[in-house]
This record gives C-alpha cells, structure tokens and sequence, in this order.
C-alpha cells in the first residue's frame, strides 16, 4: 500500500510537458499489458507455437521491468537512462532475432542462423552503447560500425538465408516472415534517429528538437509488441488452417 501511495505521489509530480516521462510509464503499461496477453494465450496453441508465444511474452516482460526501472530514474536525475536501456536491449532484441529462427524452424532453420542474427544483434548494440555512453567523441564512427551490424542483419532476413527458409515455406509462415522484416527495416530504423538526436557528430543540428528517449519509446513499444503480435497472429492462423483441414 505504502508502495502504491509513493507511485501516486510520483505520477502527481510529473509535469505536463514531461514527454519523456510520459512515454515511460505508458510504454511500461503497454509492455506489461502485452506480456499478460502473450503468457495467458500460450495455453491456446500446440507446442509447436507455446515457444513462440512464450518468447514474445518474455520479450515485453523484460522490457516492462527495464521500463519501471528507467522512469524512475528519469525522474530522480532527469537524465536518459542509457545503461538500463540497452541492458534491456541486448536482453530483447537477440529474443526478437530468435523469433525469425522459430518460426522458420518448421522449413529447415537450423541453429547457425539463429546465433548468426544473435551476434550480429548484439554487436550492434555493443557498439552503438560505446558510442552513445563511453566514447561519445566518436559517436559517428562507432554508430557506422552498429549500422553495418544492422543492415547485415536486414540483408539476411530480406535476401538471405532467412528469406530462402521463408519461401520455402510460403503460406502464413512468408506472410509473417515478411512482416518482421518490415518491422526490422522501418521500425529498428527509429533508434539510428534517437542515437543521432543524444549523440554528437557530422549530423549535428539535423534533429533539433527530438527528444532521443521519446524516440527510443516510441520505437521499443511499436517493435516489441508489434513483433509478438506478428508471431501470435501467425500461430493464430495456423491453428485456424489446421482446424479448418480437419
């Protein structure tokens, strides 16, 4: 109860034109909210989709936790909470590389791929934390180097191995696999403007006015719980194909 007083407490103080905090607690929310879904629906798919499900439901939950962790932080020092953040990037988004690996299982996928995405993912954000919180000075140098981490990662799922597996697949399984592709080109494509919007370089002056953590907000909540919606339509429509065929 004390807890539940303090949060109130919290929330009462924020100011109106708190975006950041805003998009904090309601990112934290939706994460949550979206974790509850994905766990409470496992039960209704085979075993084939229950490890789907349940990776999209982890990948909210730990990022709900880092959310409430990084509100609170903001508000106590009023500075982006750059540790955290990628503490739960390099949780989530080697979960959201595994998510193309699962659904491709089923057409020849095998564990190379998935560790492949993996490295790459976390070489990515390895790179853009040294840039972003240690050597800041050259920021744009160890931005390029997550960059080609990144669009090696979108050659692969679009071109590659990963896209071969898809269409071999054809069906729901090609419908899904190109709609997380879009996910990752549009949507990842947000962080390299947050990361430009905190960092210094060439680029200076282009984003005036963005705010790099309401971008990086925005992008977390549209990316995770976009991907597991993907992921759970998918497992949706197959159950619904096999019921149908029976």
């Amino acid at each position: 109860m004390k807890t539940f007083t303090l949060a109130l407490a919290e929330i009462s103080k924020m100011a109106a034109d708190d975006y950041v905090g805003f998009t904090f607690f309601v990112g934290s929310m939706a994460m949550m909210a979206a974790s509850a879904f994905f766990f409470l629906s496992m039960n209704d798919f085979d075993r084939k989709w229950k490890t789907s499900i349940l990776v999209s439901g982890l990948i909210t939950f730990i990022a709900a936790v880092h959310y409430f962790y990084m509100r609170g932080y903001w508000e106590s020092f009023g500075e982006s909470p750059t540790f955290f953040r990628y503490v739960d990037w390099v949780l989530t988004v080697p979960l959201m590389c595994v998510e193309f690996f699962l659904i491709l299982r089923a057409a020849g996928a095998k564990r190379s791929l998935m560790w492949r995405l993996i490295i790459l993912s976390v070489i990515m954000l390895v790179t853009g934390y040294l840039g972003e919180a240690v050597f800041r000075d050259q920021a744009w140098l160890w931005g390029l180097i997550s960059g080609i981490a990144y669009f090696i990662i979108v050659y692969d799922i679009w071109l590659g191995k990963a896209k071969q597996l898809a269409t071999s697949a054809g069906g729901n399984v090609l419908k899904a696999h190109k709609t997380l592709c879009w996910f990752v080109l549009v949507g990842w494509a947000i962080y390299p403007l947050g990361y430009m919007a905190g960092t210094p370089g060439w680029y200076d002056g282009l984003f005036d006015g963005l705010s790099m953590d309401v971008i990086y907000n925005i992008g977390d909540a549209i990316n995770k719980i976009g991907f597991g919606l993907v992921v759970y339509n998918l497992a949706v429509s197959s159950s619904g194909s096999k019921k149908a065929a029976a």
